[in-house]
């Protein structure tokens, strides 16, 4: 059962690498904005309460955001397995997700290291109104100020392995396919 967790910065690609690799095996893609999203348009009992704390421009707290990964991660869906895009952030929401998981826990996590440069190269190249040059670089120092930590954590209970994500799509997903079922050690 592949049970893995994809880290890097806006912009590195692991939304599309997380849909890709899940689409392809078969397993559950578990990205936690896309599940806020979902309820709040779904007008579920958990959507409504994190439909408020967005509205005002909040961020979810910890509890609900986990009440709804629970209910993803205890579904029929999850049988094959699950990829988690770019959560948990930071080294007290990965220890709260051990403790949810219990013995199945994570097996892998895979960081996709990517420089400023072209992180910001590509975010401008989307034309979204908020990937301005100077939004996009505070989005990094936020993203590495609660991630180092992140890294640092799994890297010493020896889950973590670093790939490249520059290149093409089709390159970086055949780094993480080698990260997370090759010869380094895969699920």
């Amino acid at each position: 059962m592949v049970r893995a967790v994809l880290l890097g910065p806006p912009g590195s690609g692991k939304g599309t690498q997380a849909a890709r690799l899940c689409q392809a095996r078969g397993l559950l893609h578990l990205s936690t904005g896309d599940l806020l999203r979902a309820a709040v348009k779904n007008g579920t009992a958990l959507g409504l309460k994190a439909r408020g704390f967005m509205d005002r421009g909040e961020l979810v707290p910890d509890e609900l955001v986990f009440a709804l990964l629970r209910e993803r991660l205890r579904s029929p869906a999850s049988a094959r397995g699950f990829v988690l895009d770019g959560f948990p952030r930071n080294v007290p929401q990965a220890g709260t997700l051990d403790g949810e998981l219990g013995e199945r826990g994570v097996a892998r996590v895979v960081h996709l290291r990517l420089e400023d440069e072209e992180i910001v190269r590509r975010l401008l190249g989307r034309g979204r109104p908020d990937d301005a040059e100077p939004v996009i670089r505070n989005r990094l120092r936020v993203y590495r100020a609660e991630t180092s930590p992140l890294i640092a954590f799994y890297d010493q209970r020896g889950l973590l392995v670093t790939i490249d994500a520059r290149g093409s799509v089709d390159e970086v997903a055949q780094r993480l396919e080698a990260a997370l079922f090759g010869r380094q050690g895969g699920l």
